[in-house]
């Protein structure tokens, strides 16, 4: 239960970051382009980000809100590991999102046997 609330704590934290740089960082815009999505499309990454990192935190006292937020960022990073597949992007660039991935699914796991 503690490895899973420290969890929780470090992606709560890391993906209101990167949901927020979503909004308000240049390089996340250009690098939306790049990948071929649109804004309105990256405005509803950060926020879908920042939702499922909120859930996570709140989760640590609330069970069932933590097993949604950790499924959403599993989403989340899928989605960001096939857009690295799409763009014939490099393994050590996808690093980061499939440890993310990785912690994220060890959340659920955590949850829905709990």
């Amino acid at each position: 239960m503690v490895i899973s609330i420290v969890i929780q704590v470090l992606l709560g934290v890391g993906f209101i970051m990167f949901g927020y740089q979503k909004f308000v960082s240049p390089d996340m815009k250009e690098g939306f382009k790049y990948f071929g999505y649109g804004d309105s499309f990256r405005i509803f990454t950060g926020a879908f980000e920042i939702i499922g990192a909120i859930f996570l935190l709140v989760g640590i006292w609330m069970g069932n809100l933590a097993l949604i937020g950790a499924i959403m960022l599993v989403l989340a990073m899928v989605g960001a590991v096939f857009t690295h597949i799409k763009i014939k992007d490099t393994v050590k660039n996808m690093m980061m999102p499939i440890v993310l991935l990785l912690l994220s699914l060890i959340v659920v796991v955590m949850n829905v046997s709990a």
